[in-house]
């Protein structure tokens, strides 16, 4: 009896009662239907059930993008860190803290360099781990910095965009990188280098009304929400029942400001031919930032 208890028992309940991991599995966002998380990587977040793009990081998009995921980071400029001693429920400095911590991260905006398609290309990737990617000073300085580097490297620049809008923490500093970041896009124009910008969801506020938007290429991926105001708030302003899928990535190509609604897996290879007929160049080295 003992070894039946002390055996046999045993080994039937470790066969029939495993653990399961508690990431092994994850549910769509969208759609809701469970998926392995394994094969969630393996699809780059694309629900394999209903099509829905889960958000991605910063270094997810820069690996997905660049030939063979091979890509070099710049350093940012450094910026102020609360420049208007900012406090709610939280001190701004400890939001920003725990915003670094848990993304690894020094500011939502990563900047990069490396080959799409074996083009050269500049890629700045709006993060929305860290505070949702909003827009404050160091962001706009960060994406001058790419700005900046395009025009060092005489290459396109390729920006990923996702945000929540400008950073309210920063007040009036933070609306002033609007047309700050204009003015990065005009270093662009002047210099004849291309400018592709990539919506994914969310694309709004500040973001959507400044660098967002004046791109030469506009790229969307499907169903993402592309808009200054929400719709809800627009709906309760203007008291009217919105179209259907109204601000989103289809409904903006059909009404001319988006050009080119396309999957992430298909992103890299769309963008290199893009980059190529831009701009035409011959392979060239290139130039450390």
């Amino acid at each position: 009896m003992s070894w039946l208890t002390d055996y046999v028992r045993p080994k039937l309940r470790g066969l029939l009662q495993r653990d399961v991991p508690d990431n092994l599995w994850t549910n769509c966002e969208s759609c809701g239907q469970m998926m392995l998380v394994k094969e969630m990587e393996r699809s780059q977040k694309v629900c394999p059930h209903c099509g829905h793009h889960m958000r991605a990081t910063a270094k997810e998009r820069l690996a997905w993008t660049f030939d063979g995921g091979e890509y070099t980071t710049i350093e940012l400029p450094k910026m102020p860190v609360d420049p208007l001693g900012f406090k709610d429920s939280k001190r701004y400095v400890d939001r920003l803290k725990d915003a670094r911590n848990k993304s690894h991260l020094d500011e939502g905006l990563v900047v990069a360099h490396g080959r799409i398609q074996g083009q050269k290309a500049v890629v700045a990737v709006m993060a929305p781990e860290f505070l949702l990617g909003t827009m404050g000073a160091g962001l706009g300085e960060a994406f001058v910095a790419a700005c900046r580097l395009a025009v060092l490297q005489k290459a396109p620049l390729v920006i990923y965009t996702a945000s929540g809008g400008a950073r309210m923490q920063e007040g009036a500093v933070s609306l002033m990188q609007m047309p700050r970041t204009t003015i990065g896009v005009q270093m662009l124009q002047e210099a004849g280098l291309p400018y592709v910008v990539v919506f994914t969801n969310p694309t709004t506020g500040g973001v959507s009304a400044s660098f967002a938007m004046l791109g030469d290429i506009h790229i969307a991926e499907p169903n993402a929400l592309i808009a200054f105001a929400g719709p809800r708030v627009i709906q309760d302003t203007v008291r009217e029942k919105l179209p259907e899928g109204f601000q989103r990535s289809e409904y903006l190509r059909e009404h001319g400001m988006v050009d080119i609604v396309a999957k992430r897996a298909e992103l890299p290879e769309l963008l290199g031919r893009i980059l190529g007929m831009l701009t035409r160049q011959k392979a060239a080295p290139d130039v450390a930032a």
